[in-house]
């Protein structure tokens, strides 16, 4: 067997081991042509290797490094609200945030703190306390003020890389069971102080059907694993490659470059929506002409 059809064995046998994780699925086509696949064999690795048990939910207890964003949540609520009066809790104003732009269509909006080792400067003028506090945890790798408006949703999907765990706090909330988050068919509603933390990489969806605002402080904290060469291969990975969707809350802050060339990125895909729009099966027809193409240069 030469190199390069093992290395497509290896993604085929990851591929369908993320596929079967957890009780909810998406349809084959779709898990297919999800980016999870492109990161299949590191998230299987990752997976195997995890200190944490699997399931959509974890216990925050597990990880009583965070315990310094609750006994402090009331100053962190404090700055979020101070920002939200400003309106800078907000959609990107382009299209340089690739990780989140698919949410903005449906309402929810977002304030960068920090992301996989870029700081952000606005953060730092804005919310000095809660920055520090941050700065304060190693484990926390990326952190941020999400709202979920009255009415917004966030539609079902799965996030690509498995090489952290997702922890909220809610600020300002609802406290009402019509403002939740549902991840692989278990169903969770925020609450005022109250930390919650899943695995974001299992199907999940959001939705705020009330008439009340959702802020909440949102932190992707470090999977714990065994062994340190995967520890530092998750290290790795996030200092240089997730880094590089780094975004902007105003402009003059840096952007990644994975976030300079979306903006050409999705150019591309408009087209590519309205030729789906008026000439569906051909879309579907080019899509995976271009899809299977790719795989035969690749790997035969």
């Amino acid at each position: 067997m030469e190199f390069r059809h093992l290395v497509f064995l290896i993604f085929v046998v990851s591929a369908i081991y993320v596929y079967f994780r957890g009780k909810v699925r998406f349809g084959l086509v779709r898990s297919l042509t999800d980016y999870q696949v492109l990161l299949a064999p590191i998230n299987s690795l990752l997976y195997l290797f995890s200190k944490t048990r699997a399931g959509a939910f974890i216990p925050v207890a597990d990880f009583p490094e965070m315990k310094p964003l609750q006994d402090h949540w009331q100053i962190i609520r404090d700055e979020a609200l101070a920002l939200n009066a400003d309106g800078a809790i907000a959609a990107a104003t382009g299209y340089n945030d690739i990780g989140f732009n698919s949410f903005f269509r449906t309402g929810w909006k977002r304030f960068h703190l920090y992301w996989y080792g870029k700081e952000m400067p606005s953060a730092q003028l804005n919310c000095p306390k809660t920055v520090a506090l941050l700065k304060s945890i190693p484990s926390i790798k990326a952190a941020m003020f999400a709202s979920l408006p009255p009415g917004a949703t966030l539609v079902r999907h799965r996030d690509p890389y498995a090489g952290s765990l997702r922890y909220h706090i809610g600020l300002v909330t609802p406290n009402d069971p019509k403002c939740f988050i549902d991840v692989d068919g278990e169903r969770y509603f925020w609450k005022d102080g109250e930390p919650v933390m899943f695995d974001e990489t299992y199907i999940h969806y959001a939705a705020n059907e009330t008439d009340h605002q959702r802020i909440v402080l949102f932190c992707d904290v470090e999977r714990p694993v065994h062994t340190k060469l995967v520890q530092l291969l998750n290290r790795w990975f996030g200092r240089h490659v997730m880094s590089a969707a780094s975004s902007q809350n105003v402009e003059g802050e840096k952007v990644g470059f994975v976030n300079i060339l979306f903006k050409y990125f999705y150019h591309l895909r408009a087209q590519a929506k309205k030729l789906k729009a008026k000439h569906r099966s051909v879309y579907y027809i080019g899509k995976w002409v271009l899809i299977l193409g790719i795989l035969w240069a690749i790997f035969w």
